[in-house]
């Protein structure tokens, strides 16, 4: 359990860095569903629940994606590195003859 609260916070980190505001809410968000269940006693719920985190960490950290307002009609995306992705081309023309 210590060790996916951890690495939720450090999944956190790494996606929100550089927004205070972000960081703060997902570090509450985190805490606070640690602190709700942490009298659970259930084998199974406690299993669950940490099913339930580490889909939680392995979508922020595949999924989220910060942008910035530059301009009124403007936002630039910053990906992480962990989510670029080699692209496949696509051809609308089979390539078997």
């Amino acid at each position: 359990v210590l060790k996916l609260f951890k690495v939720l916070h450090r999944t956190r980190q790494e996606v929100f860095r550089n927004d205070t505001r972000a960081l703060e809410a997902a570090r509450q968000k985190i805490n606070e569903e640690f602190r709700n269940n942490r009298d659970v006693t259930s084998e199974k719920k406690i299993n669950e629940l940490l099913k339930i985190a580490s889909d939680v960490e392995v979508i922020l950290r595949t999924s989220v994606i910060q942008a910035v307002h530059t301009d009124a009609d403007r936002i630039v995306l910053i990906p992480r590195k962990d989510l670029l992705q080699d692209n496949t081309p696509y051809h609308d023309k089979s390539t078997k003859k």
